[in-house]
């Protein structure tokens, strides 16, 4: 199921969406974040399922964040290398094809492109409570 769930949100990734703008929570320096897909669960009422598509320009970042308390988020790397570090694990580098979950209440310190010189792109999958507008919320230094 997980993975049909990423496949179908994956296609999704290359509708139209509307931009969620760069400096935005989740957003930064080269980083342009554009919800894909919201749809709401039918089989698990108050929750949906959002598409949001980071595209990093080289050397792009996304700020220190966190994310809504009800959400589960599965990313997957589409294009590039993404630096990641969830809570105080370790920093690593995620390639194409290779993805990453994020647990209700995590904090995501480190998001950024791993390459000075060519782009990368992820699709975070979301669910949420379905009434939840904002998906990311900048880290309190």
């Amino acid at each position: 199921m997980i993975k049909s769930l990423a496949v179908a949100a994956t296609l999704a990734a290359f509708l139209p969406g509307s931009a969620l703008a760069d400096g935005t929570p989740g957003g930064g320096k080269g980083a342009k974040v554009t919800l894909v897909y919201d749809h709401e669960l039918p089989n698990v009422p108050g929750k949906s399922i959002k598409g949001v598509l980071v595209e990093y320009a080289p050397g792009g970042f996304s700020e220190g964040h966190t994310h809504p308390q009800s959400a589960f988020i599965y990313a997957t790397v589409l294009e590039g290398e993404i630096r990641s570090q969830v809570n105080d694990g370790p920093v690593t580098v995620y390639k194409a094809g290779q993805n990453f979950s994020e647990m209700p209440g995590d904090r995501h310190g480190v998001s950024e492109n791993a390459s000075k010189t060519n782009p990368a792109k992820l699709l975070a999958v979301f669910v949420v409570d379905t009434g939840q507008q904002e998906l990311a919320f900048p880290t309190k230094k």
